[in-house]
C-alpha cells in the first residue's frame, strides 16, 4: 500500500528535524544536485528563484557562480541551516531566504531562472510546476528535477535521496516516493505550451546513491520561455 503524505508545513518541519537526528552531518554537507551544473552552467548569471530550497545546496551553488538568488522553503528548520551554510560559504550577500508556502506565496517579479528540485508542496505536483513556471521572465529558463513516476513508486516508503524542496530531499529516506510526489516526463512536457516554451532538455534517468536501498528515478526538464 502506498504511503500517503500531506506535504504541509508540519510535515516538512518534522522531516527536517528527523533528518538532522538521523544524519546530523548530511544537512551540512549535501552537495548541489548533479543536474544543476549540467543544465544551467552555460547560462549567464542573473536572477534565480529556487522553489523549495531545503538546506540550500542548489541556492548556494548558484550564488557561488554569480547568481542573485531568492530561495524559498516552507521549513524554518531547513532555512536556518541553509543560512548557516551560505555564511560558511561566503555567499550570504547573494542569497535572500524566504520562509513561505509556495502554494500561496508569489514573487513580486519574474526571474531569469526558476528551478525546483524534488519539491513537494501541498498541491498537485503538476499544478505546482505550472505555478512556478509563471515566474520565469521572457527569455528565461525553467529547470524542473523531480521524482519520475514508475511502477516501483507504488512501493511503501518515502524516498528523499537528494534534492531540495518544499520538500527538500536532502533527507534520509531510503524508499520510493509516494505516488502523489512523482510525475511522468510526458505530463510535464505536455504542460509546457509550445507557443510559450522551447523545451531544451526532457530526460529520464535512473541512478544509484551510496546508502540508498533503491535507485533513484529522476525526470529532468529544462525549457526556455519565448521572448
Amino acid at each position: 500500500m502506498t504511503e500517503q503524505h500531506e506535504f504541509d508545513k508540519d510535515y516538512w518541519e518534522r522531516h527536517w528535524h528527523q533528518a538532522h537526528h538521523d544524519r546530523p552531518g548530511a544537512m551540512s554537507t549535501s552537495p548541489a544536485h548533479p543536474y544543476l551544473a549540467r543544465e544551467v552552467g552555460a547560462l549567464a548569471p542573473g536572477s534565480v528563484l529556487d522553489a523549495g530550497c531545503g538546506t540550500g545546496a542548489e541556492a548556494i551553488s548558484l550564488a557561488a557562480h554569480g547568481w542573485q538568488v531568492t530561495a524559498v522553503d516552507i521549513s524554518s528548520v531547513a532555512l536556518a541551516r541553509a543560512a548557516e551554510r551560505a555564511a560558511e560559504s561566503g555567499v550570504s550577500d547573494r542569497v535572500r531566504w524566504v520562509e513561505a508556502d509556495l502554494t500561496t506565496w508569489a514573487p513580486e517579479t519574474r526571474f531569469d531562472l526558476v528551478t525546483t528540485h524534488y519539491a513537494h508542496p501541498e498541491m498537485p505536483q503538476l499544478a505546482f510546476y505550472d505555478r512556478v513556471a509563471g515566474w520565469v521572465a521572457p527569455g528565461g529558463t525553467l529547470l524542473i528535477v523531480g521524482h519520475l513516476h514508475t511502477s516501483e513508486a507504488t512501493a511503501p516508503g518515502h524516498g528523499h535521496g537528494h534534492g531540495s524542496g518544499h520538500g527538500s530531499g536532502h533527507g534520509s529516506g531510503h524508499g520510493h516516493p509516494p505516488d502523489e510526489a512523482s510525475v511522468t516526463l510526458a505530463d510535464i512536457t505536455a504542460g509546457l505550451d509550445s507557443s510559450t516554451w522551447e523545451i531544451v532538455t526532457a530526460e529520464e534517468h535512473r541512478r544509484t546513491m551510496p546508502g540508498r536501498e533503491v535507485p533513484l528515478h529522476d525526470v529532468v526538464v529544462r525549457a526556455t520561455r519565448r521572448p
